[in-house]
């Protein structure tokens, strides 16, 4: 694991579900699926700051206002 990997926060499913407003479930979809990477702590899971802003990044769409 790189240095760079070890300083940075990894967040709970619960924060990560809060930041998203979604459910818990629906973040455990999301790993589950391979959409989010996750990394196993015992029956747990962590995921980094940097991977959800990625995926919400990617999925981002552009609103056009001009109606």
């Amino acid at each position: 694991m790189s240095e760079r990997m070890l300083g940075e926060p990894l967040l709970t499913v619960g924060e990560v579900a809060t930041m998203m407003r979604v459910s818990n479930m629906t973040v455990y979809r999301l790993i589950k699926s391979g959409q989010l990477g996750a990394i196993r702590v015992g029956k747990n899971y962590r995921l980094r700051r940097r991977d959800i802003e990625d995926y919400l990044a990617e999925r981002a769409v552009q609103v056009n206002g001009d109606r």
